[in-house]
């Protein structure tokens, strides 16, 4: 079973996750999604796509406190990461968010993280969230790439099956 686990605020890495879910899904695999808030543990897992929103260059505590509480079960099994959250359609140094991204590398090894852009809806936000949001003059919209998205799940699926066949491929004598 993948494992697409997500730490989500207001529902755009939630959609994202599902997204990459129901392509990993469509491509043969069984695959879960499901908030990094409702995962004990990891048994099953023979792969993990973890995501999270970024607020302010930082993933949400939710999906920092997940990878520290599941970091051996992490390293023994491939990880990609993704952030969701820049807004337009252009931001400088994507890499260098989230902020804890290095420390999690040091951690788990993922094979990749990706940045992907975020949505921002005016109607889910509360009246300070609006007001930090005008401020700032942050752009509302849906600004997420769903073929760039497609793509990397495409990337996820090729390396699951490449590591399955090698994984089953006979010893040469």
């Amino acid at each position: 079973m993948i494992l697409i686990a997500y730490a989500s605020k207001h529902g755009s890495t939630a959609e994202i996750a599902r997204r990459i879910a129901e392509r990993l899904s469509d491509r043969g695999h069984d695959v879960e999604a499901r908030s990094v808030d409702e995962i004990d543990r990891l048994d099953s897992a023979e792969g993990v796509v973890l995501g999270s929103a970024v607020y302010a260059g930082s993933w949400r505590n939710e999906a920092v406190a997940f990878v520290e509480r599941h970091e051996q079960e992490l390293r023994r099994v491939p990880v990609w990461l993704f952030s969701s959250g820049p807004l337009g359609d252009h931001v400088e140094d994507l890499e260098e968010q989230p902020r804890q991204l290095e420390r999690i590398r040091r951690a788990i090894a993922p094979r990749d993280h990706r940045v992907f852009f975020g949505r921002l809806d005016m109607r889910v936000l509360s009246f300070g969230e609006r007001m930090i949001v005008k401020a700032v003059k942050a752009p509302v919209g849906d600004f997420r790439n769903w073929g760039e998205i497609d793509t990397w799940a495409d990337g996820i699926d090729v390396a699951l099956h490449a590591r399955r066949t090698v994984g089953t491929r006979p010893a040469l004598s």
